[in-house]
């Protein structure tokens, strides 16, 4: 044991000195009654710094950022009721994409659970469908042990968020502060090796393939495996696809990438994902937004591979016919030492046709758009965007239009720099997202691509970035619509444009100056690029770039929603 002391402390010391043990640098969070012995244990401590948002939102936001773009558990603190409850979407938001976080929530005293007591929620109740797992805890001589497993089990394993919920009694009751330096949990225990076995029939079944894919997801980021992922697509030279998840598992830039899969996926990787005959899915969920309909994408016979750590994600969707279960970093460090070993060779004639065929759907340049003299277009934006950046900058976005435009022309080299809610779609996460990923990454180049729908979900977290001189470059596409929910309006409701029109914008570039920002307003193509320079050279300042674009742009190439992968709209003359 460590830090082992004999003079007892309040429950608020010790939960102050888990996290310095942890070696978390960075809470977020927001006071009140049940969590204030807590807040006065961390006005004594000098091990962490906490960042007082303006919404508890925006504390599990920037906690959740702050973990996917540094490979930590991030860390928020709210207090009981209402500070749950505004948690719940930023919990919900970390659970669906398997974000490792730890949430500590203030109750009220032990004795007025279940009384309708003052700001009382039942958060374990409340939370219980949105994180990995939560605690309440009922005595104080438990909250070290507690708050040593929700680490454990938030980063191991599939990760995700976990939540302690602490009464007020409890953060002032005392006890002996004893950490443990290990955790041993009979009811938990994740593997993390494959079955060298079921990797062997993988390896032979993909040195037979004649027309192979890789499809990489968010599981080979949270693995920290993208090196062995790009080892292999290299050593195979096979195709390979990335999810919204996974851009930036394998480079963007490498001839080998075919583009983001799904239903505003490229036309070369969804033609791959539904034709090849060997598909091997690793880290990735076969989600309803990559392979479209479920019984349409079975329909062409293939034999499937699928790497997973969480044994409940394979065959769920689509039945495979190799499942691995394992940490997707050991098992492609076990795979590639066995491609390694053997002395069979890939079919290269087979694989040559294949290519030529990728080349042909790739000839289709489902990317390209029409530009304008007079009209901004959002996707020329993104792209220069990339180049003023040099590639090199951490995306965070909000959702819809501007998000996937971010992700189709935003080429990601690395990991961890693409932060965007996936599986929940989560409208206002863009800002408190820069806001984890500066905490997390002091002096990086940080760029939020959002909506004006978006922005205005969590804009008071622009007086957080003014506190705390964070200095994210806020890249609106300004469309004056809901944009996605505008194209499908065009395109399944008959052009009825309901609630989806934003007529009384407010005058972003003042209320970024009100906040003590800079504000730029951008109305000409030719002002783009050196707006962006000009922006990106103020490193010690916010700048929010309002850019007026056309408002007609639909995101192609599109699957609607029950068609098929190769069923795809290129452009609106495919309507």
């Amino acid at each position: 044991m460590s830090n082992d002391s004999s003079v007892p402390i309040t429950g608020a010391e010790i939960v102050v000195r888990c996290l310095a043990e942890e070696g978390v640098k960075h809470v977020f969070g927001y006071p009140g009654g049940a969590v204030l012995y807590i807040y006065d244990a961390i006005f004594k401590q000098d091990k962490f710094q906490h960042v007082l948002v303006r919404h508890e939102q925006a504390a599990v936001h920037a906690a959740d950022a702050y973990s996917r773009s540094s490979n930590t558990v991030g860390v928020a603190l709210v207090t009981s009721g209402p500070g749950v409850t505004n948690a719940v979407t930023g919990l919900s938001t970390a659970y669906m994409d398997s974000i490792p976080m730890v949430v500590i929530t203030g109750q009220v005293p032990s004795h007025a659970i279940g009384q309708d007591a003052f700001q009382e929620c039942d958060t374990v109740g409340i939370t219980r469908p949105v994180v990995k797992h939560n605690f309440l805890v009922k005595d104080v001589k438990d909250l070290a042990n507690t708050i040593k497993k929700a680490f454990y089990i938030a980063r191991t394993g599939r990760p995700g968020p976990v939540l302690v919920d602490i009464p007020k009694d409890i953060s002032m009751h005392k006890a002996v502060y004893d950490y443990p330096r290990e955790i041993e949990m009979r009811s938990y225990k994740p593997v993390d090796k494959g079955h060298a076995g079921q990797i062997r029939k993988a390896v032979q079944l993909l040195q037979q393939a004649e027309r192979p894919m890789i499809y990489a997801g968010g599981g080979v980021i949270l693995a920290n495996a993208s090196n062995e992922l790009n080892r292999m697509v290299d050593k195979l030279g096979f195709p390979v696809t990335n999810t919204l998840m996974g851009l930036g598992a394998s480079r963007s830039t490498s001839p080998h990438y075919v583009g983001m899969p799904g239903m505003h996926g490229t036309y070369e990787a969804n033609m791959a994902m539904q034709n090849c005959d060997v598909l091997i899915a690793i880290g990735a969920r076969f989600d309803d937004r990559v392979i479209g309909n479920p019984k349409h994408f079975a329909s062409n016979p293939r034999k499937i591979i699928h790497i997973d750590i969480d044994p409940s994600s394979i065959s769920k969707r689509v039945k495979v016919d190799i499942p691995i279960v394992g940490n997707v970093k050991d098992v492609l460090v076990e795979l590639l030492s066995q491609l390694d070993a053997s002395s069979a060779q890939p079919n290269t004639n087979a694989l040559q046709s294949w290519w030529k065929q990728i080349a042909e759907w790739r000839g289709k340049d489902c990317l390209a758009y029409a530009s304008s003299d007079t009209l901004i277009k959002p996707q020329s934006v993104i792209e220069q965007l990339h180049r003023v950046t040099d590639g090199d900058a951490f995306i965070t976005s909000d959702v819809g239009q501007h998000q996937m435009w971010a992700a189709q022309y935003y080429g990601f080299d690395k990991p961890r720099r693409w932060i965007n809610s996936g599986g929940l779609g989560t409208m206002g996460v863009g800002l408190p997202y820069a806001m984890g990923v500066q905490m997390a990454n002091p002096g990086a180049t940080v760029a939020c691509v959002t909506g004006e729908g978006s922005i205005q979900m969590c804009i008071q977290e622009l007086a957080t970035c003014k506190q705390y001189h964070l200095t994210p470059k806020i890249i609106l596409l300004n469309n004056r619509f809901l944009g996605m929910v505008r194209q499908w309006q065009q395109i399944d409701y008959g052009s009825r444009y309901s609630e989806s029109y934003m007529d009384s914008l407010p005058d972003f570039e003042k209320l970024a100056e009100a906040y003590g920002h800079v504000g730029m307003r951008i109305e000409k193509p030719g002002d783009v690029e050196g707006s962006l320079r000009e922006a990106f050279a103020m490193k010690d300042r916010l700048v929010f770039m309002n850019f007026i674009t056309d408002q007609s742009e639909n995101v192609w190439p599109m699957v609607k929603a029950g068609a098929g992968l190769n069923e795809m709209l290129l452009g609106s003359e495919d309507l």
